[in-house]
């Protein structure tokens, strides 16, 4: 085995002190950390993994210019207000090739952190530290741009019934990552994938030949899931409604149209509105007493957290 290859065969040792929201109900801009309980340590290595690998490939050439041996620091900054997110993906990076590197962190998943706060600082082997740099900062910038994304739309629906949901308009190879993200902004997880929860959209109706058969049918194959039906007028809510779904999409309703599918269902079914939900209008969705909103900017729309690391070299080798 190659040094250069070396870190492939080298399994990243998970961090300690990222999280999870501990449950539903942790509904919280800043999701407070000491709730939280670690990421699954396999999805971390895994995600780490696969992006080291596009990366490095067979070795850093341009690490190598360092001194082998050479002992440096280093300081995470954000240029950028933000709830960070991604603790264990960047520490991960850091201790794959450098399992002895000291790490210490001046905030927890679920923070908000100042313009030009030092998110962490890093001690270890010079090259180890600017190999696993960029990797290290792209987690983080995309993980704390969802989690910071959310947490805007959940304080903007602070004191409604209604719960922002996320979507399955991910970044490939990321959804549990960024579905993490979500919850530490106070989000909450729509269904994970195509496996978990039956939602019915005007495909799969026109196929069935009505809302009534695609439920009755999606009933029978699967007994033990949430079936959710998209309808796109009151004559198909009332179809849904009549059809026995567990959940109901509104889709593209006007807000006089959601006020009154909210007074029609009387809460015999949670309603939940997607399709057009900027900022902005938020508040105005959530007041119309609705129970859930979808948003696939969460994930699909957001702007990197403009990150950098400057590293200090502390022991040149003779």
């Amino acid at each position: 085995m190659t040094a250069r290859s070396a870190w492939l065969h080298r399994p990243p040792r998970s961090a300690s002190g990222a999280c999870y929201p501990a449950g539903p109900n942790a509904l919280a801009a800043a999701v407070n950390a000491s709730t939280l309980t670690p990421p699954d340590a396999d999805l971390v290595a895994r995600d780490v993994r696969r992006a080291l690998e596009e990366d490095v490939g067979k070795g850093d050439v341009t690490a190598d210019l360092l001194a082998a041996g050479a002992r440096a620091s280093a300081r995470l900054r954000s240029r950028d207000a933000a709830v960070l997110c991604g603790r264990d993906w960047a520490q991960a990076c850091f201790l794959t090739f450098d399992p002895l590197a000291r790490i210490h962190w001046h905030a927890q998943d679920g923070e908000h952190v100042a313009a030009g706060s030092v998110l962490c600082q890093v001690e270890g082997d010079a090259r180890a530290l600017v190999s696993a740099e960029r990797t290290a900062l792209n987690f983080l910038q995309t993980l704390s741009a969802t989690a910071t994304t959310t947490a805007a739309f959940v304080d903007a629906v602070r004191g409604t019934r209604a719960k922002i949901l996320d979507t399955r308009k991910t970044i490939p190879g990321l959804r549990l990552a960024q579905k993490y993200a979500v919850r530490v902004g106070g989000g909450f997880n729509h269904r994970i994938g195509l496996f978990d929860a039956v939602l019915i959209k005007e495909n799969h109706i026109a196929a069935a030949g009505s809302i009534s058969a695609a439920v009755s049918r999606a009933r029978a194959l699967h007994p033990d899931l949430l079936i959710e039906t998209e309808v796109e007028n009151f004559q198909e809510l009332r179809e849904a409604l009549a059809a026995g779904a567990d959940r109901i999409m509104l889709d593209e309703f006007e807000l006089h149209e959601l006020g009154r599918a909210v007074a029609e269902t009387a809460g015999r079914v949670p309603l939940e509105v997607s399709g057009s939900v900027s900022l902005d209008r938020v508040r105005a969705i959530a007041e119309t007493g609705v129970d859930f909103i979808s948003i696939g900017a969460l994930t699909k729309h957001v702007r990197a957290i403009d990150l950098s690391m400057r590293i200090d070299i502390a022991d040149r080798p003779a």
